[in-house]
């Protein structure tokens, strides 16, 4: 099996942001910041970057974390998108991270009935 993102992504089976994951979580390589729908919505509302793009998104996260950082942040913002901070409107009032969010483009705070069990 090919090791790093190009390699991979080269055989043709799946894109860029597929081989990230494999890359990262098979073979323990922090070669790029996983940017999938969470992260590019997350890092928009955090102010991190104003980049429409995943590999635009991605290269200012990876001048802004440590490289050694790379696959937690990933997966950080990925779980805070997914329990958190919905698209249709986040949860704040039970952010854990409410006081650093700036909240850019939050225009709605929605009261979800989700179960917490799963936190």
């Amino acid at each position: 099996m090919p090791r790093t993102i190009d390699a991979l992504t080269a055989v043709g089976r799946g894109g860029g942001n597929n081989a990230s994951v494999v890359v990262r979580n098979v073979f323990d390589t922090d070669e790029g910041i996983i940017v999938d729908t969470h992260v590019a919505r997350l890092t928009h509302r955090l102010g991190l970057t104003v980049q429409k793009h995943a590999e635009s998104i991605e290269q200012d996260l990876m001048r802004l974390v440590p490289r050694d950082d790379w696959t937690l942040f990933s997966h950080l913002l990925i779980w805070h998108g997914r329990r958190r901070c919905y698209a249709r409107g986040p949860d704040c009032e039970h952010c854990e991270v409410l006081s650093l969010c700036p909240r850019v483009g939050v225009t709605k705070q929605t009261p979800h009935n989700k179960s917490t069990k799963n936190l």
